[in-house]
């Protein structure tokens, strides 16, 4: 009779073989990566912005003007409007193509990670689309 009793008490509960879920530890390393990766993604976003502000800013001076000077003036014009820091009118390199003004430009740009580890993103761009020609 004891082992009906037993049986019984047993029958309506079932004991997992292998746990599941995180324990806490892992839970707090999981934590700890995806907050220094969302750290590292909010100083990255200025960046990223100013880069896509230059590259509207070319891409629109690039039919303002038919000389070097017009061109570099109209930059910096655009340049105070969007509050661009990163690169400036001489940093440009006007040329000209059979197809027209090319315009194209390159500079790196520092983000501190911590006391004196940097992460630097080089950034680059023209008015030349992919195939070569001029846009």
């Amino acid at each position: 009779m004891w082992d009906e009793s037993v049986a019984f008490i047993n029958a309506g509960r079932t004991v997992p073989k292998h746990q599941r879920g995180l324990s806490l530890v892992s839970l707090i390393f999981i934590g700890l990566i995806a907050i220094m990766l969302l750290t590292i993604g909010f100083k990255l976003v200025p960046s990223l912005i100013e880069y896509l502000a230059i590259d509207r800013a070319v891409q629109k001076i690039k039919n303002e003007g038919s000389t070097v000077r017009e061109i570099r003036a109209a930059f910096d014009r655009y340049s105070t409007i969007e509050d661009i820091k990163s690169i400036s009118s001489k940093d440009l390199d006007i040329t000209k193509d059979a197809d027209g003004v090319v315009i194209s430009y390159a500079y790196s740009y520092s983000v501190p990670l911590a006391d004196n580890v940097h992460l630097v993103i080089d950034y680059s761009g023209s008015t030349r689309d992919r195939h070569g020609k001029a846009q």
